[in-house]
C-alpha cells in the first residue's frame, strides 16, 4: 500500500542536542580539542570585551564557526550562518541552544578586528600545535618544509598600471559594460614593478614554474613535523619579495622560539630549496639538510655524505606527505582561492584551516591509538 505525505503540524517538543549526535560520530573528538583549546583563551577573550553592556555572541562560537566552515567546505559566511539555522549538529558543536537559531552573517566582519584577526587565529593553531606535542604526536627535530600559491579574489583585468596611464582606457571599457567590461592586453609587457590590481593590491602577478599561467596570487608556506604529519606552521607571503627557502628559515626559527624544547635537526624539502643560501644557512644552524637534489647541479654542504644516510632516505620519504596537506587546506579547506582581499586576512584564515586540519588529524590519531 502506498503511503502518503502528511503534513507536520506545529506542536511543543525539547530536543536534546547532545542526544541527536551519535556516540561515535567524528565530531566528538574534534569538538573535546577544541573547548580544550579555547579554555586555555578564555583570558584573552576577557580582556578583549568590556565587563558591562548587552552580551555579545560568545567568541568561541565564533573560532568554532571558523572551523565548521573548514571541516564542511561552506563557501560562504552567508551560507554558513543560513545551514546554521536547521543543521542541529553545528548548533550543538557550537553549544548553541536550538531555540537560538543562527546569528546573521555580518558578525563576522564586525567581530574580525576583535576575535578572528591574523593574531587571534595564529594564538588558535599554536594552542592546538600545543596539544599534539603534549600527547606526543609531533616531532620537535625533524621537519618537512613546502610552498604552494594561493590565487588571490583578484581577477586579471584588475591588474593595471600604477601610474595611471591606462585609466581612460580601463574607465571607458566599464562605460561600455560596468558588469563585464571588455580588457584587450594583448601584446602589453604587465610586470609587477609597474602595474598593480585594483581589487587586491596586495597580490602579486607570479607563476610557479616555466611554462605555467601567470596568476594573481599569494604565497602559501607550509612547515610540516615528521613524525606524524602535522602542520607545524602556514604562513601567507608574497613569493617574489620572500621566496620559499627564505620562508622556511624563518618558520624553523620562529618555531624553534614558540615552543619550548624544539631543536631542529633536520629539514626535508624538494628540488626548489637545491640552493646555495639555504643549504649554507641550514649548515650554519646546525640543521642537515635534507633537500632533494637536482642533476648536474653541485651545491656546496650536500654531498654523498648527506644523501647517502638512511636518514636522508627517510626524510624524502616523508617529505611527500606534506602534499597531502597542502591538498587537504586547498579543496576540503577551501583554500585553493583566497576568499578576503589582503594579504592579513588571508594569512587569519589559512591559521584557521590550518588549525582545522591539526584537529582532523589528532581525532584520527585518537581513534586508532584506542
Amino acid at each position: 500500500m502506498r503511503g502518503k505525505p502528511q503534513a507536520q503540524p506545529d506542536f511543543l517538543t525539547v530536543i536534546n542536542l547532545n542526544a541527536c549526535v551519535p556516540a561515535d560520530h567524528p565530531l566528538r573528538p574534534i569538538k573535546r580539542q577544541v573547548d580544550a583549546v579555547l579554555k586555555q583563551l578564555s583570558p584573552l577573550f576577557d580582556e578583549l570585551y568590556a565587563a558591562d553592556g548587552a552580551p555579545s555572541i560568545p567568541p568561541e562560537q565564533l573560532l568554532k564557526a571558523r572551523v565548521l566552515t573548514a571541516l564542511y567546505t561552506v563557501r560562504s559566511e552567508r551560507l554558513f550562518c543560513e545551514q546554521l539555522g536547521y543543521n542541529l549538529l553545528w548548533l550543538w558543536f557550537l553549544d548553541r541552544e536550538f531555540s537560538a537559531g543562527s546569528f546573521n552573517h555580518s558578525v563576522f566582519a564586525k567581530n574580525y578586528e576583535r576575535v578572528l584577526s591574523a593574531d587571534v587565529a595564529k594564538l588558535f593553531f599554536a594552542e592546538v600545535y600545543d596539544l599534539s606535542r603534549q600527547a606526543g604526536w609531533t616531532s620537535d627535530e625533524h621537519f618537512t618544509a613546502a610552498g604552494t600559491l594561493i590565487e588571490s579574489w583578484a581577477s586579471l583585468k584588475s591588474f593595471v598600471r600604477k601610474d595611471g596611464a591606462d585609466a581612460r582606457k580601463v574607465q571607458a571599457a566599464k562605460d561600455e559594460d560596468p558588469g563585464n567590461p571588455t580588457s584587450n592586453f594583448r601584446g602589453e609587457q604587465r610586470r609587477n614593478d609597474t602595474h598593480q590590481s585594483t581589487t587586491d593590491p596586495g597580490s602579486v602577478l607570479y607563476r610557479k614554474a616555466n611554462g605555467k599561467e601567470a596568476k594573481l596570487c599569494f604565497g602559501g608556506h607550509l612547515l610540516m613535523e615528521n613524525r606524524n604529519g602535522l602542520c607545524a606552521d602556514f604562513t601567507i607571503h608574497d613569493p617574489i619579495a620572500a621566496p620559499e627557502p627564505a620562508v622556511a628559515l624563518r618558520q624553523l626559527q620562529a618555531h624553534a622560539a614558540l615552543h619550548e624544547g624544539v631543536a631542529v635537526k633536520t629539514v626535508g624539502a624538494d628540488k626548489g630549496y637545491h640552493r646555495k643560501e639555504f643549504v649554507t644557512a641550514c649548515r650554519d644552524q646546525n640543521i642537515v639538510p635534507h633537500v632533494a637534489c637536482k642533476d648536474g647541479v653541485t651545491v656546496p654542504g650536500l654531498d654523498g655524505r648527506t644523501t647517502t644516510t638512511e636518514s636522508y632516505r627517510l626524510s624524502q620519504k616523508i617529505r611527500k606527505r606534506v602534499e597531502e596537506i597542502l591538498g587537504w587546506i586547498k579543496t576540503v579547506g577551501g583554500l585553493r582561492r583566497s576568499r578576503y582581499r589582503g594579504r592579513e586576512r588571508t594569512q587569519a584564515w589559512g591559521y584557521f584551516v590550518a588549525g582545522t586540519y591539526n584537529l582532523l588529524r589528532l581525532a584520527r590519531l585518537e581513534l586508532a591509538r584506542a
